[in-house]
């Protein structure tokens, strides 16, 4: 893994070999305090970086500064795919003497490192322009309203998109016929849309309508010919945690809603790069991770555990499955073709992660203000083998830590292999015992029993195996291949996990009544002349059987 890792924190960016051990510079970019953000050109042959002073454009083959932009106090930017324009942007600010917004965002011709023009962007949410893959088309929203431009000629909008306010869109990487979706949130109590479109217009493609939708975020597969979409709400009646829907959209029309394995929020979305499959992280923990098709289908799941996130290397014939943030640091490596596990470890305090593009490495870190305690770098094998540990020293921030990206056929594709890595770093090792807070170490522990999770094991495991072991559960949340704890037989494992019937009514007669809700508002919207989609007449229709398995669970 020789590609170069950039870090940046509290004393600048620097970059490191990826291929040794040794956390000394290979070179120093900038020795600042202030280094606000920094960028790769999607092909790695690039790399801009901003302090609080000044804004550069780099040349990774020979780590000269191109241009020195003159561009002071920039929080975030952005590389066009084929690295023609450099977009900028920085808080918006009022000038004292005149009262007149100051321009804030920039497009940069990053061959001549001149501004070709200056734009007033008050919002830092949804700032950043959106590029077809061959640069020809340009979008950006302005005041809940859609602007196209073309051949990076950002004098004057070509079109504008005159319908509804639009909250939030996307731009498919798709060629031409180009295809974008955007978001038009209901007002008072009229649904929300979300429509597809191909440009130049030509009309709605697909549509999607919903209720619950305060925010939605955009899902596209590589060909860019098919898009998930997640609608989220900050809260519900329902949960305190608000209520999410993922629907399936494409630009033949076609558009479902994709059913969940599991109650719970939706934590992550992932297309697999052979764009013919997507796969879903949903439920209260432990988390469930499911493979569905172009149907909504689910054809695969990789059973349950402490996961959030999920990412493919790029070569996609490896799957991680992750938990970071208030997780343990869970990394499972998946075959993703065999459907097989490949190995299992733990990233402990990690708050990134990101593949090398060897598809054979993953680079994780520990960032501030996430965690401003023991910031540092890692580098993993696939094998689980960890490679490489440094912690910054003297208690020192580390703020972003990323690997140069390079273009695809830069990035062979490789056998996985059984083989043993060999390290000279220190394996991580298990935690023998629970955390206990400060007050309470050298004193008796407690012998109160730790709670049984329950774990399920992978959906092949689980055919597998048959009746026996399927269910398990397992103490100190280990899963172990779907088999039974040592010294526990099938009976008492399912003696010991079973809930009694009363429970098992209880919890099905809460869902059955949060379906009767739902149902009753498809009714009356419908009834106000809304006209409801396949999905929602279907659950229409079953408001009846609904009702009657209501009316026997109550009388029981």
């Amino acid at each position: 893994m020789a590609t170069p890792i950039y870090l940046r924190g509290a004393s600048g960016i620097w970059t490191i070999n990826g291929a040794t051990f040794n956390p000394s510079p290979v070179s120093e970019i900038d020795t600042g305090n202030s280094c606000r953000c920094m960028v790769f050109s999607e092909d790695g042959s690039l790399f801009a970086w901003a302090n609080a002073g000044s804004t550069f454009i780099m040349d990774t083959k020979t780590n000269t500064v191109l241009h020195d932009l003159k561009l002071p106090k920039v929080v975030d930017m952005k590389f066009s795919p084929l690295s023609n324009i450099l977009a900028t942007w920085s808080t918006y600010s009022v000038n004292k003497d005149t009262k007149v917004g100051q321009p804030n965002m920039n497009f940069v011709d990053v061959k001549t490192g001149s501004i070709i023009k200056s734009l007033i962007q008050k919002k830092a949410a949804n700032w950043a322009p959106c590029w077809s893959c061959d640069e020809e088309l340009c979008m950006r929203l302005v005041n809940n309203e859609l602007h196209f431009f073309e051949k990076n000629n950002f004098n004057t909008a070509v079109t504008k998109l005159h319908v509804q306010k639009v909250s939030s869109f996307s731009l498919s990487q798709c060629p031409a016929p180009y295809t974008f979706a955007a978001n038009f949130p209901g007002a008072k109590g009229q649904p929300s849309f979300v429509r597809v479109y191909n440009y130049p217009m030509e009309g709605v493609v697909a549509s999607k309508s919903f209720f619950k939708g305060d925010r939605v975020d955009f899902y596209w597969n590589k060909k860019g010919n098919s898009v998930v979409i997640l609608t989220s709400t900050e809260s519900s009646e329902s949960s305190y945690y608000g209520e999410q829907g993922l629907h399936f959209l494409d630009n033949r029309g076609e558009s479902c809603f994709v059913p969940m394995q599991k109650e719970g929020p939706i934590y992550h979305v992932e297309w697999s790069p052979g764009d013919r499959e997507f796969v879903v992280m949903h439920g209260y923990m432990p988390c469930k991770a499911t493979i569905y098709n172009l149907k909504c289908e689910p054809t695969f799941d990789f059973g349950t555990g402490a996961w959030n996130s999920c990412c493919f290397n790029p070569q996609g014939n490896i799957l991680l499955l992750a938990g970071f943030g208030n997780l343990p640091g869970n990394l499972e490596f998946w075959d993703y073709h065999k459907k097989k596990l490949i190995c299992k470890t733990q990233a402990p305090d990690s708050t990134n992660f990101t593949w090398c593009p060897d598809g054979q490495h993953l680079l994780t870190s520990t960032t501030s203000p996430r965690l401003r305690v023991g910031n540092g770098y890692r580098v993993w094998h696939y094998s689980g083998t960890l490679m490489i540990q440094h912690n910054i020293p003297n208690h020192g921030e580390l703020w972003q830590a990323t690997v140069q990206p390079l273009p695809e056929e830069r990035m062979p594709v490789f056998s996985i292999s059984n083989k043993t890595v060999t390290s000279a770093v220190e394996q991580p090792k298990a935690k023998t015992e629970a955390y206990r807070p400060p007050h309470a170490r050298g004193t008796a522990a407690s012998a109160k029993p730790k709670p049984i999770q329950e774990y399920e094991a992978p959906s092949n495991v689980r055919k597998a195996a048959g009746a026996e072991g399927a269910q398990s559960k397992v103490k100190d949340g280990v899963y172990k291949q779907g088999r039974l704890p040592p010294g526990l037989s099938a009976a008492a494992a399912a003696a010991s996990t079973a809930t009694t019937p009363g429970q098992d009514a209880g919890r099905r007669i809460k869902l059955l009544k949060k379906k009767v809700k739902d149902i009753e508002k498809l009714k009356q919207s419908q009834a106000s002349g809304t006209k409801l989609d396949n999905n929602q007449e279907e659950k229409v229709k079953q408001l009846e059987s609904i009702m009657e398995e209501l009316k026997t669970l109550q009388t029981r």
